[in-house]
């Protein structure tokens, strides 16, 4: 049930996911002839975007995230699950440390597992929500497509190219769903109780909260593996995560791993959705009440 209210989620929540990947990335597709000036800001990179390339085109990647992100909060609900299973701590009788670490430990396992089997599809919905029109070269675009994304890709860089950035993403995608699952897990059945249980809102509010925050805390990481993948079929690459963190710093400064991150916090309301959404399925559909870290 997490895939089929993700799905729904994502796609309400495109715009500003394609928007906050081009201010992200922007700098990225100045080097590589695909943007001609930088964005100034969310409304003129709204603004600019549908100017030029029309409304439709906000949801420009969507159909990549769509068929990645279903099988990924699908697979991260099922991973969870099963790796707290192996940690075995119960809310009832463990003290709240260790169920808190194991809810930590269990996103984070989860995410990184789900990670092996989607990388490609979120390189490639990457790749086609950063290819802007280019001005420069008679508004055409880099890819046709999904597949062209795969096809070109392959036929430039090969198989690691699809998978650039892959340790850095597996790395940021333990810390993103670490906290993202633990924080909820751990401080639902503290700060929900009584009235607010099984309040469809308050979940959405505490989801939103946690989402921002584990959010802010891989932000970084996940600015510098999407302009790793940038560079897949271009000229000029980065040696290896180290280096590509060391020159985005060196040449525009620590703020430019922040970049988008304003945009990150709109869309932070569909991963706010996708947790209190499951909640109310399984209450709905099992009648299942939220048990505690245990699972």
């Amino acid at each position: 049930m997490g895939g089929v209210s993700a799905a729904v989620s994502k796609t309400a929540a495109a715009p500003i996911e394609r928007v906050k990947l081009l201010i992200q990335n922007q700098d990225e597709m100045i080097k590589a002839g695909r943007l001609t000036e930088p964005y100034k800001g969310i409304g003129e990179c709204f603004t600019r975007t549908v100017r030029e390339e029309g409304v439709l085109s906000l949801w420009r990647g969507n159909t990549a995230n769509v068929i990645r992100y279903f099988p990924t909060q699908a697979l991260n609900f099922a991973f969870k699950d099963y790796f707290k299973s192996l940690f075995n701590f119960k809310k009832e009788k463990d003290p709240y440390w260790k169920v808190f670490g194991g809810n930590i430990a269990s996103g984070g396992f989860a995410g990184a597992s789900s990670l092996v089997f989607v990388f490609s599809l979120d390189y490639a919905r990457t790749r086609l929500a950063n290819d802007a029109k280019a001005a420069k070269k008679g508004g055409e675009r880099q890819f046709n497509g999904l597949v062209d994304v795969y096809k070109k890709t392959y036929a430039s860089d090969g198989i690691a190219g699809l998978y650039r950035g892959f340790p850095l993403s597996a790395a940021g995608i333990f810390i993103y769903r670490g906290l993202y699952f633990g924080m909820y897990d751990s401080l639902k059945p503290i700060l929900l109780t009584g009235a607010l249980q099984d309040n469809f809102f308050a979940s959405f509010a505490l989801g939103w909260l946690i989402t921002n925050a584990a959010g802010l805390a891989s932000y970084p990481i996940d600015t510098v593996r999407r302009r790793m993948m940038m560079t897949s079929g271009e000229a000029v690459k980065y040696k290896n995560t180290f280096d590509a963190f060391s020159q985005i710093v060196k040449k525009e400064g620590v703020k430019s791993l922040f970049k988008g991150g304003a945009a990150n916090i709109l869309r932070a309301v569909a991963g706010a959705g996708v947790l209190a959404g499951y909640d109310q399925l399984q209450l709905i559909v099992f009648g299942k009440k939220w048990s505690g870290g245990s699972g």
